[in-house]
């Protein structure tokens, strides 16, 4: 039988280590259906010199005041023979067989969590293992001790906050209460059996332990607790007589407090007849057969939970995926398919296979068009703004025939303008092109097992996006300048001559800045930037095509595994 508590003691800490506290799993559920022990009583009551009587090891912190401040999971394993040792949770690797250095680490882990000067409490609980063939197979939860005053440096809500972890603690149906409760002050006034009343009010899963029995009023006993009459338990009171302050201090081992336990209840006239079922030995005895039964009884809900928390965790296994290859050449061929599975659903989204790229079509036909027709140019084309950039263009010797330089000024005056929408056009493309990582990187099963990956090649192949745009926004942008650098003359050699319209080539050079003149010349300039327009509206797609969307598909990743290779896949997947 010895055996099966070990089994639940190995599945306590498979829940643990798999993360028994996660949302959505049958973890939880199945560590509250494991039965354990939780001691409990108030601040000095003697809860630590009982847990390390049944263990027979000196290896709690001590102290004033609140010295355990987050659950201790004790976990008591029975080998046949070998040296003791103790293992914690968070240091899976690393055996103590100093008992004095698992004080330490209790004491130090307590800190991390808590803070070295702080005096507030934890819910997260410390693991810790004890293998030895001196105790036997058995699981105890030590929490924090009862209180009924904050003191100090403590929060104001420390006693509540100690009850409603005792609380969550003692309330599962499948925990049995070890109630510590001084037998030198009066059992009406006990922490732990007042609580342990209010959630097991018929005492079927309570055990109460009576300490400090050799520290009693001289002429007072504890018989008629111990024999049940002062307060009648299910199961029978056990009595302790653990190490005084000064056998601490002098560090007396506990093979010599547990000889000097039995020898006083064996010559004192009071307990005499109850020695048999008195004392730490056989407390631990006694609890280990009772969750020997406790255990069977819960065997057939056990194994049905059991069962169904295996089909959870080989359907989320299955949902993972394939385990990860030992070796870097495996691990890098691993990387490489999971990066093309990704790469090839985001050509996807773009060739239409998948939604998505349309926005990008919906830019150039919408969005850049719409955004060159609000520019207005009828306002740079103003009289008197045509007036004033001829009038200055001509400086101080006026235009002899045509108005060359002010033609120019004016159309580049409109043309600039246009850089805006073309800016505009290709940072659109390239929120579309993240948008579309995005969302490439939520359909790709396999990115979803290895998160770490997927931030790193999620960040690679934006660094990849921003690189093309920067590029694409210089291409489209040399091609508006190169239209404002170099006019298409034949496009002015075609216009009407005055002669040809019925004017007078006699009139004077300055009645060319006449409304008429000047209105012609707006005109004239507004029919050479529709025409620049319309041709900007067909090679700026092309160039943001070519520059955005033909590289993302052909070279997304390119840098990503060049650098991959040169690092030997020291990246972290996980």
């Amino acid at each position: 039988m010895e055996s099966l508590i070990a089994l639940v003691n190995k599945i306590q800490r498979a829940c643990t280590a798999l993360g028994d506290h996660g949302e959505g799993s049958s973890l939880p559920t199945l560590w509250d259906s494991l039965p354990a022990i939780a001691v409990v009583g108030g601040q000095s009551s003697g809860k630590s010199s009982v847990l390390e009587s049944v263990v027979g090891k000196d290896f709690l912190p001590r102290g004033a005041g609140i010295v355990t401040r987050r659950p201790l999971v004790l976990q008591l394993h029975r080998i046949d023979e070998g040296k003791e040792y103790a293992e914690f949770m968070h240091l899976p690797k690393k055996k103590f067989t100093d008992f004095a250095a698992v004080r330490q680490e209790i004491s130090d882990e307590t800190d991390r969590e808590t803070g070295r000067s702080s005096k507030v409490i934890s819910t997260v609980p410390i693991h810790l293992s004890i293998f030895s063939p001196n105790v036997v197979n058995l699981t105890l939860v030590d929490l924090p001790g009862l209180t009924k005053v904050a003191v100090d440096g403590q929060p104001e809500s420390i006693v509540q906050d100690i009850e409603n972890m005792v609380r969550s603690f003692i309330e599962k149906p499948n925990c049995i209460i070890l109630a510590i409760s001084p037998a030198n002050q009066d059992l009406a006034t006990s922490d732990a059996i007042k609580i342990s009343r209010e959630v097991d009010p018929k005492g079927d899963r309570t055990f109460g332990v009576l300490t400090k029995i050799d520290l009693m009023d001289q002429g007072t006993n504890a018989v008629d607790i111990l024999e049940g009459r002062g307060y009648k338990l299910r199961y029978p009171w056990v009595g302790v007589v653990n190490r005084s302050q000064a056998d601490i201090n002098k560090s007396v081992d506990m093979i010599a407090a547990r000889r000097r336990e039995r020898d006083y209840f064996q010559t004192s006239p009071e307990y005499r007849h109850l020695t048999e079922r008195m004392g730490s030995e056989y407390l631990g005895k006694m609890l280990s057969k009772h969750l020997e039964v406790v255990i069977k009884s819960r065997i057939p809900g056990l194994q049905s939970l059991i069962t169904k928390t295996i089909s959870e965790l080989e359907t989320e296994l299955s949902r993972l995926g394939k385990p990860v290859a030992a070796d870097a050449g495996g691990k890098l061929y691993m990387i490489m398919e999971i990066c093309r599975a990704f790469d090839q659903t985001f050509k996807e989204h773009l060739d239409g296979t998948r939604s998505g790229g349309e926005k990008i079509n919906s830019v150039f036909d919408n969005q850049f068009p719409a955004a060159i027709k609000r520019l207005q140019f009828d306002k740079h084309l103003s009289m008197d703004n045509v007036r004033k950039l001829i009038t200055e263009a001509d400086g101080y010797q006026p235009h002899l025939i045509a108005p060359e330089q002010g033609y120019r000024r004016l159309i580049e005056s409109c043309l600039v303008s246009i850089r805006g929408p073309a800016e505009a056009a290709v940072d659109a493309v390239h929120s579309i092109l993240k948008d579309l990582i995005h969302k490439s990187m939520g359909e790709t099963s396999e990115l979803k097992q290895y998160p770490t990956l997927r931030v790193e090649v999620s960040g690679a192949a934006v660094d990849s996006l921003d690189r093309m745009r920067d590029e694409s926004r210089k291409a489209t942008l040399l091609l508006v300048d190169m239209e404002s650098g170099y006019l298409t003359v034949e496009f002015f050699r075609k216009l009407p001559q005055d002669s040809e319209k019925g004017g007078n080539p006699t009139h004077s050079i300055f009645d060319r800045y006449n409304d008429a003149y000047l209105r012609r010349i707006g005109s004239n300039v507004l029919s050479y930037v529709n025409m620049v327009c319309a041709g900007l509206r067909n090679s700026i797609p092309k160039s943001i095509v070519y520059c955005q969307v033909r590289e993302a598909k052909r070279s997304l990743l390119d840098i990503f595994f060049t650098e991959l290779g040169q690092k030997e896949v020291t990246i972290k997947i996980y």
